[in-house]
């Protein structure tokens, strides 16, 4: 597998008030395609800049970070933009879905902006609510579906460009134990189909369900290990 995404020496720091925030301290990582990582970390420990620099939602002080072969340091704003429309799909805790638009039409958000005609928008996002399990619900409003229904949404929308890689922060936090295990094994399916995965999560079961976990501390990166050794006894 070649790297999807690389970490070079990344630092990142935030000034709140007079005092400088050390973020991010000297990461390198490299993430392959395919591989399925849970990034875990107390909070502050530096796991959601990770995440934002990881979706180019932000960038390095230091360091470089490399996504698909291309370093993004010199993009601007438009370039980043598109490098996210085109490879990158985001679900979030909170499911960000518009209240008084249906599943269909959530789903198809992300292809205006890519210029599609709306028959042709609505065409993938069916497809794409197909394959998330919903393909009855397409004409349902946010309020009229479940949590791990409109987290599903959430994820169809985030497939709809086919991206390389899927980020989810926190894709369980506002879900019953139950829900997660299902929005978990949909996320199983999709590394199986091929594409990447990283989460963040302070929950240990849910992390559990990864390849890979990277543990984060006070902006360092603290563990980088293969599910299997931290199962044996490494812990959360």
């Amino acid at each position: 597998m070649t790297d999807l995404l690389r970490f070079e020496a990344v630092g990142r720091n935030y000034t709140m008030g007079e005092q400088s925030v050390r973020a991010l301290v000297d990461v390198t990582v490299a993430i392959p395609r395919g591989d399925y990582v849970a990034v875990t970390g107390p909070s502050g420990s530096g796991k959601s800049t990770f995440m934002n620099l990881a979706g180019c939602l932000d960038t390095p002080d230091t360091g470089r970070v490399i996504i698909d072969g291309d370093p993004v340091a010199g993009f601007d704003e438009d370039a980043l933009a598109a490098l996210r429309n085109r490879k990158i799909g985001f679900v979030f805790q909170q499911f960000n879905l518009l209240p008084r638009t249906d599943a269909l039409d959530n789903v198809a958000l992300p292809l205006i902006y890519a210029g599609l005609a709306r028959q042709a928008r609505r065409a993938r996002a069916r497809t794409a609510l197909e394959a998330v399990g919903l393909g009855d619900r397409l004409h349902h409003q946010p309020a009229q579906l479940s949590g791990g229904q409109q987290q599903r949404v959430a994820i169809a929308r985030a497939l709809i460009n086919d991206p390389l890689l899927l980020l989810a922060d926190e894709p369980t936090g506002a879900l019953d134990t139950s829900t997660s295990a299902e929005i978990m094994a949909l996320f199983q399916k999709l590394n199986d189909a091929g594409i990447t995965v990283i989460l963040v999560t302070h929950e240990a079961e849910i992390a559990a369900s990864a390849k890979r976990r990277l543990a984060f501390r006070d902006g360092r990166l603290q563990a980088d290990e293969p599910q299997a050794q931290w199962r044996c006894g490494s812990g959360p």
